[in-house]
């Protein structure tokens, strides 16, 4: 007789139900999977037999067919090992198959029938609620991130034993977890870097502090030395924490990649993804033959900072383009497409030139003029028109070094506006499915982003100056519309307007590409 064990395969970020079916018939003994299974799930008939033979139970002396269901579905990873076991078991009368019906399975085995985490239980597990399941039995490692998910019993086991004793007479507690209050718990930590230990550069933090608010991108040039890595990491502690559907979203990413710790089982800030310049394009948007989320991916709600981002090759920045514009990533293969999310702030940091000092006060820049433009044609129009903010960052004077009287404003206090800016926000878009201003459509734009009189002739001015695209004037809008967040202004009032357009560090027509 044939039997069923439920259990899910991941594509993407979503989980897909898979129906485990055994039957056991006459022929000679060994273990055949069919339904599209790789390379893992195949390694699990020796992994199973194993586990089962020194759990002090039965393995059947007959060919077992194992299939997976549907058949035209790629199976991938070491999550079945358990729900085979289990059918084989159903198989051999040792778990009643009645007991099993609202139930689902997820977890590796050790030959000697222990069992190990898995990657994408998160979602696995959250598949198993879409589909009605009540109950599930995951390993114990990964019992704290399945335990996030509300209304269905989550039960940890350590080994398979701990498995059959549930079914029959030594039941599992199931475990719980408010991840509500596990968020608010971890949101008070402390952050390494503080910009209260940056001098100096108050309209690079003020940049800073709208890109944070509104979620916009930022491009920082200057002379090497003049702070722009040390802010870039300072701006990790002035972003607002996680909401919950954001941390559950990024911790089902983490889970995936397999970069989730087990005893930090949910996300609880903001990612800061710091990419060196050898990073290849498929690094950076992900993909391989089991495509897996590359970096924008894994700065999904947080930072993709790229420091001296002009030595980036130009195909991996090009790459870039489409993200920044459409945040998510689709990642085509033959057989099947993945869509991942990337609503991510990029923050680049360069110097205006390969010797580094073009403009700069004190020392001479030693490039030739071939030279400054090949370097700058790193970054092209079209990727510079997706950057709203771009700044000058000159260096400090020695006054500025070497006055330490003078006291900086802590990333507390800015955070504590950046918070108030963003509940903004979040309140005027909270029938639109956005969070902050860098999210608003063309549609949305015109709606949100009205000007006055005064401030059209002034950015009618701007956009015959700067010959201004139509992605940068709602770009521009957007900008001023955070300025005017964080004045807690309704209106975009003409200072808002000035303020937005001043974060032009060059037209970007004067880079080639």
């Amino acid at each position: 007789m044939v039997n069923k064990v439920t259990t899910a395969s991941v594509i993407g970020l979503n989980a897909y139900k898979v129906d485990v079916e055994t039957d056991v018939i006459n022929s000679l003994p060994g273990v055949s999977i069919v339904g599209l299974p790789d390379a893992a799930i195949n390694e699990a008939r020796a992994r199973v037999r194993s586990a089962i033979k020194n759990s002090n139970l039965t393995f059947p002396s007959k060919k077992v067919v194992i299939n997976l269901a549907p058949a035209d579905l790629k199976k991938e990873g070491t999550n079945f090992d358990l729900p085979i076991a289990v059918g084989i078991l159903v198989e051999e009368n040792i778990i009643d198959p009645e007991k099993i019906k609202d139930y689902g399975f997820a977890g590796e085995l050790s030959l000697d029938g222990s069992l190990r985490g898995v990657n994408g239980i998160l979602p696995i597990v959250l598949g198993f609620k879409d589909y009605g399941i009540k109950n599930v039995i995951v390993p114990e490692q990964n019992i704290k991130e399945a335990a996030l998910v509300e209304d269905i019993n989550v039960y940890g086991a350590d080994t398979l034993s701990d498995v059959v004793n549930h079914f029959i007479e030594n039941p599992i507690k199931p475990t719980k977890i408010n991840a509500s209050e596990y968020l608010q718990k971890k949101i008070q930590e402390d952050f390494i870097y503080d910009f209260k230990d940056v001098k100096g550069q108050h309209k690079a933090k003020r940049a800073l502090e709208i890109a944070a608010a509104g979620g916009h991108n930022m491009l920082m040039s200057g002379s090497p030395g003049s702070g722009k890595t040390l802010m870039a990491k300072c701006f990790a502690s002035i972003l607002p924490p996680l909401e919950m559907k954001e941390a559950l979203e990024l911790t089902k990413i983490y889970s995936i990649s397999g970069l989730l710790s087990p005893d930090e089982p949910l996300m609880t800030k903001r990612p800061f993804r710091f990419v060196h310049h050898t990073a290849s394009a498929n690094g950076i948007i992900g993909g391989g033959s089991n495509p897996k989320p590359g970096e924008i991916t894994l700065a999904h709600r947080g930072v993709l900072f790229l420091d001296e981002i002009a030595e980036f090759p130009r195909n991996v920045l090009e790459v870039l383009r489409q993200p920044l514009e459409d945040s998510e990533i689709v990642i085509s293969r033959a057989n099947h497409s993945i869509k991942y999310p990337a609503k991510f702030i990029l923050l680049g940091a360069m110097n205006p030139c390969p010797c580094g000092y073009l403009g700069d006060k004190e020392k001479q820049c030693t490039c030739s003029e071939y030279q400054i433009n090949r370097y700058l044609a790193k970054l092209s129009g079209p990727l510079l028109d997706r950057i709203d903010l771009q700044i000058d960052v000159p260096r400090l004077t020695s006054e500025e070094l070497i006055n330490s009287n003078q006291e900086e404003e802590s990333s507390e206090k800015i955070r504590k506006r950046i918070i108030k800016a963003r509940k903004i926000q979040a309140e005027r878009y909270k029938n639109d499915g956005i969070l902050t201003n860098s999210e608003l459509t063309p549609k949305l734009v015109k709606k949100y982003c009205k000007i006055d009189k005064d401030s059209e002739t002034i950015f009618k001015a701007a956009i015959l100056k700067y010959q201004l695209s139509g992605r940068r004037y709602d770009r521009v809008l957007k900008l001023a519309r955070t300025i005017a967040d964080l004045d807690s202004s309704e209106l975009i009032k003409q200072s808002h307007l000035m303020q937005a357009l001043q974060y032009r560090m060059i037209n970007s027509s004067d880079y080639q590409g």
